[in-house]
């Protein structure tokens, strides 16, 4: 649906090849998290932690072990350090690290596929077209307007799209809120819909779940701007109202602050220092503001966990058998399947010529999820089933690479990890 929103656009209202409509489902298998998309090249790139490139492809083909030497070199990509610094897009690139915004990595690689087959450009200067499909189908009034391809598809088949919440997640927030937590929803999407997502997920009674709801609170900039610049602001039948000087209640906001919101937590709680735990599936929206500018614990939600044999570590006496959480001791079904063209999100080898030995190396997205996130989970129900009180080993917690990962690491990164130790 995210693809056909994009390409509808830029087919109808740009003039792009109608081609550029039909989607096989092998096709698919282009998307993978983690990927950099180098506007002016029309290359898409796999970066190692040190910014070199590890695969590459031009449009959807992809380019051999001598293409990536000629042209990258075994040196760092030249806008590495704009990406480290998580800027995750400028004029120059775009970092494609969700599933959400997965598809449109797909349709950019068919629009350099097609522009060099009939214009046989060097240069490519499409991106603006681009943005414009993305503003057309997200911007703030396309819902209730029913603009676009995408919300009118979500609205008319909710169940096509959207999968309700386990039952076991729900009883997992409402024994943290029974426990006395404070719960809070922050999502960059409008408060209608929001509404109804929530409410297809959730249930009627969502709201009753959380005690605070943010929408439109347009991350990053919710965490690494300040109140001035990005002020709460109340809403009135999805409409915002007047920006808010502070949070004096509990409630449902739209936009607003971290440090804001902390001032609300502080007096909710009675603690000068109240810990958040944020939970979050996008390294650049989520995990890295919310430890960088607010310092908050995070736990960073992998689908990719889920693509891996589950390794059970041993049985230790500190975990008896009914503290074990949903996945340990069997492998769940995999809703997730590796890249065939770009393999694991976690590790590659690099590329070499002839039959040089392959080095293998964690590639950079790989890198800072041991970085910024306090753990990194296959999904929330992978720890509903936890009793509340149980205790995660963080990354930080022996400058362990693998250490975070629940219920354990991918597999891909043991043997590293193992070697390195022995030593």
């Amino acid at each position: 649906l995210i693809y056909d929103s994009f390409a509808q656009y830029l087919v109808t209202e740009k003039g792009y090849d109608k081609e550029l409509l039909n989607i096989t489902p092998e096709s698919l298998d282009f998307c993978c998290k983690g990927l950099v998309f180098d506007f002016e090249d029309g290359n898409f790139l796999k970066l190692a932690e040190d910014g070199t490139v590890l695969r590459a492809s031009h449009g959807t083909k992809s380019m051999t072990s001598e293409e990536i030497l000629e042209t990258y070199g075994r040196r760092e990509w030249k806008h590495f350090s704009a990406v480290s610094g998580m800027l995750s897009c400028s004029a120059k690139y775009y970092l494609y690290d969700n599933y959400f915004d997965l598809p449109g990595a797909l349709l950019c690689a068919r629009v350099v596929d097609s522009l060099d087959q009939h214009d046989g450009q060097k240069k490519y200067d499409f991106w603006k077209d681009m943005v414009a499909a993305i503003q057309h189908n997200y911007k703030m009034s396309a819902f209730k307007e029913n603009c676009g391809t995408y919300f009118p598809g979500v609205k008319n088949d909710p169940d096509k799209y959207l999968q309700r919440c386990p039952e076991s997640v729900k009883k997992w927030l409402k024994q943290l809120k029974n426990a006395g937590k404070i719960l809070l929803l922050i999502t960059s999407s409008h408060s209608d819909y929001c509404r109804l997502l929530c409410e297809h997920i959730l249930g009627h009674d969502f709201e009753d779940f959380f005690d605070i709801v943010i929408t439109n609170a347009l991350k990053p900039g919710f965490f690494s701007h300040t109140p001035n610049q990005r002020p709460f602001r109340t809403l009135e039948n999805d409409e915002e109202q007047e920006a808010l000087l502070s949070l004096d209640k509990p409630g449902w906001y739209s936009q607003g602050n971290a440090i804001h919101l902390y001032e609300l937590l502080k007096k909710m709680t009675g603690k000068l220092d109240p810990k958040v735990v944020y939970f979050g599936d996008s390294m650049h929206s989520d995990i890295f503001p919310a430890r960088h500018y607010s310092n908050w614990e995070t736990v960073f939600i992998l689908e990719e966990l889920l693509g891996d044999k589950v390794v059970v570590p041993a049985e230790t006496e500190s975990e008896p058998l009914e503290k074990k959480g949903k996945y340990e001791g069997h492998s769940p079904e995999a809703p997730y399947s590796v890249s065939k063209q770009w393999g694991s999100f976690f590790t590659d080898s690099l590329p070499g010529l002839g039959n040089a030995e392959e080095t293998l190396l964690s590639t950079w997205s790989c890198k800072c999820i041991s970085t910024y996130s306090t753990i990194a989970i296959p999904s929330l129900e992978a720890i509903a089933d936890l009793p509340l009180d149980y205790r995660f080993t963080r990354f930080s917690s022996n400058n362990s690479a693998t250490a975070g990962y629940y219920p354990s690491p991918p597999r891909v990164l043991l043997p590293a990890e193992e070697s390195v130790s022995v030593k």
